[in-house]
């Protein structure tokens, strides 16, 4: 399948069924789910900034060797990257206008010969103690047996929750993990290396869990049931 064609099944192929769940463990889950949607800049009670990518201009759609030197809100490495060599401007990571929802997303790759893994991070304010749930959408344009070389993985506070080599063709798939924070800093990471073709990610989304709406409407019905309860004591 021509590239072209891959990436415009990526562009227009958004619903998707699969997801998967984990625990800090890297416990990896398929089940199935509805199609998944946020708001993709940042949600109320997200904790992730910029995590549809949407803060950058985009890089120019009609040169794919257009650097982008700055995500808002992420760091990216990328070892061994031959930008490094005077006269050379490449980057694998690059904001890209095939998102999941929104306008951009992230465009992952080591098409210009990167030796090693690159990655973006962000560090997240946390509450110790407090359970999250970590989403995002990953696509990939690889295809067996010729274009299949790549390697996508997830840390949360330095543990690897989520290693997957050789990730077929896919178009944006939903993958969801929870984590219980241990610091009030925890570090998001996502590492790849894709030799021959493209990795997509978009919609990076960390909600606690449950959310705070959703504890504050517990608070109030407990409330209202145990001022029910009392009134229905003293008529009685």
């Amino acid at each position: 399948m021509k590239l072209t064609k891959k990436l415009s099944i990526i562009a227009f192929g958004f619903t998707t069924t699969i997801t998967s769940t984990a625990v800090i463990t890297g416990t990896y889950i398929p089940a199935a789910q509805a199609n998944y949607n946020h708001n993709y800049v940042v949600a109320p009670s997200d904790i992730v900034f910029n995590g549809g990518f949407e803060l950058d201009p985009l890089v120019d759609p009609n040169d794919p060797t257009a650097p982008n030197p700055n995500i808002t809100g992420w760091t990216k490495s990328e070892p061994g990257n031959p930008a490094d060599t005077p006269g050379i401007t490449i980057s694998g990571i690059r904001i890209s206008n095939f998102p999941n929802t929104g306008n951009q997303g992230l465009s992952l790759s080591s098409l210009s010969g990167f030796s090693e893994s690159s990655y973006i991070s962000q560090t997240l304010f946390t509450q110790p103690g407090q359970e999250y749930e970590l989403s995002y959408f990953l696509a990939s344009t690889a295809e067996e047996p010729d274009y299949l070389d790549n390697q996508f993985q997830t840390f949360v506070g330095g543990e690897n929750i989520f290693d997957q080599k050789n990730i077929d063709f896919q178009p944006y798939t939903p993958y969801k993990f929870n984590f219980t924070a241990d610091t009030s800093s925890t570090e998001l990471k996502f590492e790849f290396i894709d030799r021959r073709t493209f990795l997509f990610l978009d919609t990076v989304s960390v909600k606690p869990v449950p959310e705070p709406s959703t504890i504050g409407g517990i608070a109030v019905t407990a409330g209202l049931l145990g001022i029910w309860l009392k009134k229905k004591k003293v008529i009685s």
